[in-house]
């Protein structure tokens, strides 16, 4: 297992940078398309994407803390303020609707929750 843990800090964005790349060519994350199509097609298919929303928020959560620890701008600002997993649908939702016209079906779940968190947790500076 690649770990980013005894890089210096000013390395450690682009280490986290090269470990997501890697985990990314070995898995790819679910697009908007696919996750339309399991919460149609399987039983408990809402719950799974449900879940799989509620992952993205904690991975992009922690890698926005990540950046903060690492002297860099975090990529979005919580600040107390209420981040909860029963969260994690309504933003994708509220996202994906109000900018309709900026996302295409093939285009990952990753990139709607991170723009609805940039969006509702915008940063003081």
């Amino acid at each position: 297992m690649i770990s980013c843990a005894r890089i210096p800090a000013r390395y450690f964005l682009r280490c986290l940078g090269i470990v997501l790349l890697a985990g990314a060519a070995t898995s790819q994350a679910m697009t908007i398309r696919e996750m339309r199509t399991l919460e149609a097609k399987e039983k408990d298919g809402k719950t799974y994407a449900t879940y799989y929303l509620v992952g993205v928020v904690e991975g992009l959560r922690e890698a926005s803390d990540a950046a903060q620890r690492a002297g860099q701008k975090p990529l979005f600002c919580v600040d107390g303020r209420r981040l909860e997993p029963s969260m994690a649908r309504s933003l994708y939702q509220t996202e994906l609707t109000r900018n309709a016209d900026d996302y295409e079906a093939d285009m990952p779940v990753q990139l709607v929750v991170s723009a609805a968190l940039r969006n509702s947790y915008r940063c003081a500076q």
